[in-house]
Formats: structure tokens, C-alpha cells, sequence
């Protein structure tokens, strides 16, 4: 690991530093355990009694909260990113070396950086374009006509079919696949008539995927999602969805086919979307919420019913069987016709 000074890490990233500029740190932790060679941070202010104990050698916190801090301090408007930041310095990627593994199959005409690493068990096919320092992992593959940009790390067993583009600097977790046919077929009578899947999928830079996250090909015209992107794993992924650039998607979200998110969205996990709807900008959309139209005004939208005792969550259900004919009685006494609304009343 790295071991850098406070005042280089102030310097490089902008921070205010209130300490020993001199101060050697190597790696980062959280705040009740880190030592005096780490970094640790602390964002949310109704956590800063846990300060007193703190034996960091830095905690990067907000510039009102450094009174409060008995260690030394780097100085932030945005702790946790200033920390994301540090951490990534002070815990690099291990570095993988230039060239083909002996076990790579790799086709002929195939285009592969001289400063890209292709690891062990790795297919690359036909026409395949591999950029400058983009990393292959153990066991991915990368189908024909693909092109992974510069920098792009396939961490292992990453799957990236045929005319997939993915663009620099994304990162793609275990299990991944990327351009696999999309959930298309016709009724016809009782049976189903499989629909080819003829378009791709478009990834811009800066894209991260999680592990066996999947991302479905395109019908006709192509999957897209956008830079900047951020997919937690197991997220679903349908054909022809678009994806705006910075938004972020966690855990078990899925998105039918045709499904568009627009830019800056934030989807919690288990969110679901139901095929051929748009979500404008902006938009959070808290876990387990299922979309069934469009949203067309940015904000925050919530669904579903969280947890409840179980006896309370009884009556409310008995409750909602009783709705309907709650409803004809009260239509019913609207109308003037009395106040039966009929047998289940």
C-alpha cells in the first residue's frame, strides 16, 4: 500500500488541513477502529460524539466539525467523497502486466493494445478491439466486433458479447454479461416465436457494473447507458432500456424492456419498472418501489408497504378486502339510492 503524508493529500485534493502536515499515512478505515497510520472520515454530523474516541491518524470531516475532532483533520465540503478519493490512492488496483496469457485463445484478428493484460482462460473473438491498458481478468469473454476502450477493467469471468462497445475507464464485476439476448417473443396461439435480438449495447466511460448484474442486447435498436453510471449487482437490465448519464441503481433493480431512466436518477434496491416508460431526470425512487407509468416530474416517489407486525398487517389487509364494498356503499348513498351496497356489503 501507498503511504503518503497528510499535507501531500491535502495538496492533491484540495483539503484544508488542520495537523501535521508531516503525518505518514497507508490506508484508510472506519472511524471507530482506525489507527494512527489511517484515514478515516466522518460525513454525517449527528454522528460526532463518536469523535472522542477516535485514534486516526486523520479524520476528513466538514470544516464546522474540526473542533470537535481529537486527531488531525482534512477539511471537506464532501467528506465521503474527498475519503473516496484518498482511499483509491492509498489502495490501488494490484497491476496487471502487458501481454497474453499462454491459456488466452484470442482470435487472429483480434486488435489487442500492447499495453493491455489479457488473463488466464480468456477468449477474445473475431475483430475484437482490446484498448490501451484495459485489463481482461481470469476466464472473461469478449465476442466478436466488441470494443473495450482504455482503461476498462474486466474484473473476472466478465462476459461482453458480440458488437458490444464498453467505453474507458468502466469497471465490470464478476459475472457480469453484457449483450445477451433480450426476454423477445410473439404469442402465436399457445406457443411462442422467439424474435431475434439484432441490436447491442452501448456503454459509455466511467461505467461501473456489479457482479452477475446483466444487461440485455437491443431488439432492434441498442441498449444504451449512459457515462457515469453506477449498477450494484444482480441488477436486471431488459432490451432497448437507456440509462441517463450519473445515475445509480442499487441492488436487484429491474427494468423491463423499452424501460428509460433518465440523467441524475437514483433507484433503491428491488426497485421495479414496468416496460415502455420513461423516468425524466432527477427522479429517486425509494427501494422496492414498482413503476407502472411514466414519471415526468423530478423528485422523490416511493411504493410498496414496509414491514408491519404481523397482526397489525393482518387487519390491515382484511381492511383493504373490505374497500370494494366500501366504495359501491358510499357511491351508493352519493346517488342517493341508500346505503346497500350489495351482498358483501
Amino acid at each position: 500500500m501507498a503511504q503518503l503524508t497528510l499535507g501531500e493529500l491535502a495538496v492533491r485534493f484540495g483539503l484544508a488541513l488542520r495537523g501535521d502536515p508531516d503525518r505518514r499515512v497507508g490506508s484508510v478505515a472506519t472511524l471507530e477502529s482506525a489507527a494512527g497510520d489511517q484515514v478515516a472520515f466522518l460525513a454525517n454530523p449527528k454522528l460526532v460524539d463518536r469523535l472522542a474516541a477516535c485514534r486516526a491518524g486523520a479524520v476528513v470531516l466538514k470544516p464546522p466539525l474540526a473542533a470537535s475532532s481529537p486527531v488531525d483533520c482534512l477539511l471537506a465540503d464532501n467528506p465521503h467523497a474527498a475519503f473516496a478519493r484518498i482511499a483509491a490512492v492509498l489502495h490501488p488496483p494490484t497491476a496487471a502486466p502487458p501481454g497474453v496469457h499462454a491459456s488466452a485463445v484470442v482470435a487472429d484478428d483480434a486488435v489487442i493494445d500492447a499495453s493491455a493484460h489479457v488473463g488466464p482462460q480468456c477468449v477474445v473473438g473475431a475483430r475484437a478491439r482490446i484498448g490501451a491498458r484495459a485489463v481482461l481478468g481470469p476466464g472473461c469473454l469478449v465476442g466478436e466486433d466488441a470494443v473495450i476502450a482504455e482503461d476498462v477493467r474486466l474484473v473476472a469471468r466478465v462476459t461482453v458479447l458480440e458488437r458490444v462497445e464498453i467505453g474507458a475507464r468502466s469497471i465490470l464485476h464478476p459475472g457480469a454479461v453484457i449483450g445477451s439476448e433480450g426476454f423477445g417473443y410473439a404469442p402465436e396461439g399457445a406457443a411462442w416465436v422467439h424474435v431475434p435480438q439484432v441490436g447491442t449495447v452501448r456503454i459509455g466511460a466511467d461505467v461501473e457494473i456489479g457482479a452477475n448484474t446483466t444487461v440485455d442486447r437491443g431488439a432492434l435498436g441498442d441498449t444504451v447507458i449512459g457515462e457515469g453510471v453506477k449498477i450494484d449487482n444482480l441488477v436486471q437490465i431488459g432490451h432497448n432500456c437507456s440509462i441517463g448519464a450519473h445515475s445509480a441503481l442499487a441492488g436487484c433493480v429491474g427494468l423491463a424492456g423499452s424501460s428509460h431512466v433518465g440523467a441524475r436518477c437514483r433507484l433503491g434496491g428491488g426497485v421495479g419498472l414496468a416496460g415502455h416508460l420513461t423516468i425524466c431526470d432527477d427522479v429517486t425512487l425509494t427501494g422496492f418501489t414498482l413503476v407502472t407509468g411514466d414519471i415526468r416530474e423530478p423528485g422523490v416517489y416511493s411504493g410498496g408497504v414496509p414491514a408491519e407486525p404481523a397482526a397489525d398487517w393482518r387487519r390491515v389487509v382484511g381492511r383493504l378486502k373490505r374497500l370494494d364494498a366500501l366504495a359501491r356503499r358510499v357511491s351508493a348513498l352519493e346517488r342517493g339510492e341508500g346505503a346497500d351496497g350489495g351482498p358483501d356489503a
